[in-house]
């Protein structure tokens, strides 16, 4: 993994807590599941983005 694809995966897990935040007053549960998806989009993407720079 590249430093640009770490970047991504931050990126990502950034978005995740900030709609985890928006969610957090319906249930603790939505939270952790946007930050796992948030983390989860950013390395699907973080990988895609290395095998199309290749």
């Amino acid at each position: 993994m590249t430093k640009k694809s770490f970047f991504i995966t931050g990126g990502f897990t950034f978005i995740g807590i900030g709609i985890g935040f928006i969610l957090l007053k319906f249930s603790a549960l939505y939270f952790i599941a946007s930050i796992l998806i948030g983390i989860g989009s950013g390395l699907l993407v973080g990988t895609l983005t290395d095998k199309n720079i290749k």
